[in-house]
């Protein structure tokens, strides 16, 4: 090919560059105009999805808010509060166990009509209307909670820090609730268990025995609040506490300031719940007899959890279907923790990995290193990797 030829060739390119280029831009123009006269609305985008009427912002969400807590509430205006993001809430994922614990509980089937899913993303709200009849879009503008939120990142801190704001919202409608996890199996009726004069009520990650005891280790994933004036003036407290502790999740700095002195102003009565019966991976129920809830707590990742959620509803229909003799006499345990129980020192780089690239990113790194939740699951996890280790040397040894 000549010279003159390619030069040619070169120069019918640019010129179809610029005649694309500026078409282009002329469509997306005339595409911006139509869409900022209105030809192209809300309604119009709604007959394409129709499901986004539904979860937009109403024009009182605290007057819808009222209504849906109205009609799930029990005869104490209590009700049980949930919250739910699109990667909790696909089919055969993490909600989908948790209303499964309700059905196949120890009378908890009736609580249900009682459960309000708070539901972070559109998702998750479409998906909650197909699984469930209480359900409530929570919209927090320029914020995207559908992913799975690691552990201690800041897209996690955002979505514990709005889950505190909007639990005082509701005790300031007047509403007490028993918060949930959804990682949490609902197998008895919780409110027998719980103190009848206590204000702020809370499971634990590690019980030391006395339910008044401040050193008891909280795990905010559980807890019974009564709607007053003290649960109320708490949960403002703690929520204007993120400002004093940043980079710190809503469990770390309630350890922080749970013995403040302005929780002795406020007057809150606070007891931490035995681990008998509101057990975890942290510590489990030992007794299948007794226990009301089991949370799948230290344990990091979806696949692992639903793994051992799993076998856990499958261990507990073991238990349900033995005679009362046998059920007294504690034949079965939980096979759980299983896939949760390995210690991984690739955790920490990983976690590393996820906050480098934001803001303080090093530092909210060393926060989660030394939150005593984080120190209570190393240690845990050590603790069952070094008894393996043991087992194994023993074994070898016969």
């Amino acid at each position: 090919m000549s010279p003159e030829i390619s030069k040619h060739i070169r120069r019918a390119a640019l010129v179809f560059t610029v005649l694309t280029l500026s078409a282009l831009l002329l469509y997306t123009a005339t595409d911006s105009n139509r869409l900022s006269s209105g030809s192209f609305s809300s309604s119009s985008f709604a007959t394409i999805f129709p499901s986004y009427l539904n979860y937009s912002s109403s024009s009182n969400p605290t007057q819808e808010l009222e209504e849906i807590l109205k009609n799930a509430s029990m005869v104490n205006n209590t009700v049980i509060l949930t919250t739910l993001n699109d990667a909790w809430a696909r089919t055969g994922s993490i909600v989908d166990l948790f209303l499964k614990s309700f059905m196949l509980g120890d009378g908890t089937r009736k609580l249900l009509d009682h459960l309000v899913i708070v539901s972070l993303d559109e998702r998750a709200y479409n998906r909650c209307r197909i699984v469930h009849k209480h359900c409530y879009a929570l919209v927090t503008k320029g914020v995207g909670f559908h992913q799975e939120a690691y552990f201690m990142t800041p897209q996690y801190l955002k979505m514990m820090w709005r889950r505190i704001d909007f639990l005082r919202t509701v005790l300031e409608l007047g509403y007490s609730f028993v918060f949930t996890d959804a990682d949490i199996m609902w197998f008895r009726d919780p409110f027998p268990r719980f103190f009848p004069d206590a204000d702020f009520q809370i499971s634990c990650d590690n019980y030391l025995g006395r339910p008044e005891d401040m050193n008891n280790s909280p795990n905010g994933g559980f807890n019974y609040v009564k709607s007053n004036s003290r649960s109320i003036a708490f949960y403002k407290f703690w929520y204007s506490s993120r400002e004093t502790y940043p980079g710190y999740h809503d469990q770390d700095v309630l350890n922080k300031i749970k013995s403040d002195q302005m929780i002795t102003k406020i007057g809150l009565k606070i007891r931490f719940l035995d681990t008998a019966y509101f057990g975890g991976l942290c510590e489990p129920s030992r007794d299948l007899n007794v226990v009301c809830t089991m949370h799948v707590n230290c344990c990091i990742g979806m696949d692992r959890k639903l793994h051992d959620l799993n076998l856990m509803l499958q261990d507990w229909r073991a238990f349900m279907s033995l005679p009362p003799d046998l059920k007294n006499q504690s034949i079965i345990s939980w096979r759980v923790p299983r896939n949760c129980r390995y210690f991984f020192p690739s955790l920490y780089i990983m976690f590393y990995v996820q906050l480098f690239p934001f803001k303080n990113g090093y530092s909210l790194f060393v926060n989660m290193l030394q939150s005593r939740s984080f120190m209570a699951f190393r240690f845990l996890h050590l603790q069952r990797w070094m008894l393996k280790k043991r087992e194994k040397i023993d074994w070898n040894c016969t």
